[in-house]
């Protein structure tokens, strides 16, 4: 009976200590890595750069006046529409105390030459006609009445003109009013009434009255980087996003690229310009600043996956197909990629719509957590 219990006892020992081993060695093996995989899908893909900067008018014109003086009135505000020729403002001249003066002398002296010759002339007419004196003398003394009272008008409309800045007969051609010079809409009065202004001359731009700009007719202005300025080329497509503008993209085409670079924080950078294609009745305020994707290649309806999928090794590219989905064991197989927008890439051969390609590496924690 001792004997049983004594080779029990063993036995069970013996169980015990072996299913501490078997516990111990199924514990310490390493578990297989789990890797997502996923299948090649076709997609569109679409290679472009971004460009910084501003949709504004391709026309904006500053109005200045033609004389100095004090704005008198000012009959626009923002925003207005106005037609060309059209009046934006009147300016009440401040004469020069020295040109006025020299003025209104010059009329006084025009006033005693006219009425000398008036007084000649009239004595000489009545002499013409009791024929005592000749035509040629009589035709003297007219001329210089004629003369004489041509200086009076031209001395008053100067006098008029250093006061008022216009004469009676040409009221209508006044550089006192401040006319727009082209037809669009008003963007900016920087000057109230009341203000000094000065005229635009030779040496002098001038005080701006009014910009005005045609709304109708918006670029996009940016610049590109130097390292992709040689990708570009004039009549690219070019899809813009403007800010102030949500769920909105506009359509434009690159029309201009500088041919000279400038500097800027240490990085050379390209104007460029191009012409906003806007919908009928649709309206974008000018300095509008906005992000414009320009399309250098695109590839549609293209078997792709995603770029970090693919591995490469001695200048060859390559993915890992899974071979065996219960053992998860993957082979390397050679692709032909093409086309690349930095999330996926396109590839040319080498695939199938059936293959499983290695992804990144599952966290069997996480795997327990979606099994659970």
């Amino acid at each position: 009976m001792k004997k049983i219990f004594k080779i029990l006892g063993i036995v069970l020992l013996v169980g015990v200590f072996g299913g501490t081993i078997f516990f111990l060695y199924n514990k310490s093996k390493k578990k297989p890595d789990v890797f997502e995989t996923k299948a090649p899908f076709v997609s569109n893909v679409i290679k472009k750069t971004v460009a910084t900067g501003s949709v504004v008018p391709r026309q904006e014109i500053e109005i200045k006046p033609q004389v100095s003086g004090i704005i008198d009135e000012i009959y626009i505000e923002a925003g207005d529409f106005v037609k060309k020729e059209q009046v934006i403002a009147r300016i009440k001249i401040i004469p020069d105390m020295v040109n006025l003066n020299a003025a209104e002398s010059r009329l006084n002296r025009a006033k005693i030459n006219f009425e000398d010759a008036r007084i000649d002339y009239d004595r000489q007419q009545k002499l013409f006609d009791k024929n005592v004196i000749s035509y040629e003398e009589f035709k003297n003394s007219k001329v210089a009445y004629d003369s004489a009272k041509e200086e009076v008008n031209s001395a008053e409309n100067n006098l008029e003109l250093i006061k008022n800045g216009v004469t009676k007969k040409a009221a209508s051609a006044t550089n006192t009013l401040v006319r727009s010079t082209i037809n669009g809409m008003v963007l900016d009065v920087p000057v109230e009434v009341g203000n000094s202004v000065i005229q635009s001359n030779t040496f002098n731009d001038g005080t701006t009255i009014s910009s005005v700009a045609d709304m109708k007719d918006m670029i996009f202005e940016g610049k590109v980087d130097e390292t992709e300025v040689g990708k570009i080329k004039e009549g690219m497509p070019i899809e813009l996003e403007i800010g102030a503008i949500e769920k909105e993209k506009f359509q434009a085409i690159l029309e201009y690229i500088s041919p000279k670079g400038i500097e800027e924080n240490g990085a050379i950078q390209f104007e460029i310009k191009a012409d906003v294609e806007l919908k009928e009745n649709q309206f974008i305020r000018a300095g509008y600043s906005a992000n414009a994707n320009i399309v250098l290649d695109r590839r549609d309806s293209v078997m792709v996956i995603p770029e970090g999928m693919l591995k490469f090794e001695n200048d060859s590219s390559f993915v890992e197909i899974l071979t065996n989905e219960e053992e998860h064991t993957f082979e390397k197989r050679k692709v032909e990629t093409g086309l690349s927008d930095g999330i996926n890439i396109e590839i040319v051969s080498g695939l199938e719509k059936e293959d499983k390609v290695k992804g990144d590496k599952i966290d069997p924690k996480k795997l327990k957590e979606n099994k659970g």
